[in-house]
């Protein structure tokens, strides 16, 4: 027998229960281990858990299948952050068991929708989609505002998530319906993350008056951007409803500059700004649209 046939690459066996051990002790020190280290459980310093009505909520929100057309997490793409806001961190799905990252956006993201809106327009939103988007697929979800949260199973899931709660959380599911509990959760997303300060505009960074004055091109322009974006919460022909009337706002002949800076600004929890959706050229088409209502 030669010293090689010693070695325990000629012993199948012994080989195999070497290698076993070696590839579970690699495993057991680069996967299983980090798993327990705080660093693989990052989370942002806002971060809460949810309250009961947010979390009946995000149950109605998972059984109704909206992840399904709506993802919650903005990936750190130029395109991205300028449409729906800082891209995500991992520290605010801390609480998020499972996950509701979706993989499609026929809707929109959701990841930022917290305090976007009043909630008065989630209200309508979920009524009725298409009168605020009339090309939407959303369908509507009248029964949210007649269907009452179920106390028992809602306080049994804060339960089991180790979620505290108080007596007053779980009073105020009592009459909760499920329309109640998901604008709670919808206007609770994003917001673990403090808003970065925007770039706000003002009189030194536009024209003093619109350089499309009363031009009937741009005007229908507008009045096609108003209608995609706008009818929702100010009426399809401007009357006002969630929103105020621009009929009566144009009867004071406002200055265009005004006009301008408040749409790409917007107002915080009342109404988005859209400086960094549209180009200076279709906000003076929207000043434009609205100019024309008087």
């Amino acid at each position: 027998m030669s010293k090689n046939d010693n070695s325990i690459y000629n012993r199948a066996l012994l080989f195999s229960i070497v290698a076993a051990v070696t590839v579970l002790i690699g495993t057991i020190a680069t996967v299983f281990v980090p798993m327990f280290t705080e660093g693989m459980h990052p989370k942002v310093d806002g971060l809460k858990p949810y309250t009961a009505l947010e979390l009946a909520g995000r149950d109605v929100y998972q059984a109704e299948g909206c992840v399904n057309c709506h993802s919650q997490v903005i990936r750190p793409l130029k395109a991205d952050v300028l449409r729906y806001g800082q891209y995500s961190k991992a520290g605010e799905y801390a609480y998020d068991r499972p996950f509701l990252w979706g993989s499609k956006r026929t809707g929109p993201d959701l990841a930022r929708i917290g305090g976007k809106y009043p909630d008065e327009w989630h209200i309508q939103h979920f009524e009725s989609p298409q009168a605020f988007y009339p090309k939407s697929n959303m369908p509507p979800y009248p029964w949210f505002k007649e269907k009452q949260v179920n106390v028992k199973e809602t306080l049994a899931r804060m339960d089991a998530l180790s979620f505290p709660y108080t007596e007053e959380e779980a009073a105020e599911l009592e009459g909760a319906t499920e329309l109640d509990a998901m604008i709670a959760y919808m206007q609770v997303l994003g917001t673990s993350i403090a808003k970065e300060a925007l770039i706000e505009i003002d009189e030194s960074m536009i024209e003093a008056e619109s350089p499309v004055k009363g031009d009937a091109d741009a005007i229908a322009l507008g009045k096609k951007l108003y209608k995609a974006e706008c009818s929702g919460c100010h009426g399809q022909i401007a009357e006002g409803n969630i929103g105020a009337s621009l009929v009566d706002y144009a009867e004071f002949e406002p200055l265009d500059t005004d006009t301008y800076i408040t749409i790409a600004n917007g107002f915080e929890g009342a109404m988005p700004g859209y400086a960094a959706k549209f180009s200076k050229e279709k906000i003076w088409a929207i000043v434009e649209y609205i100019n024309s209502l008087k």
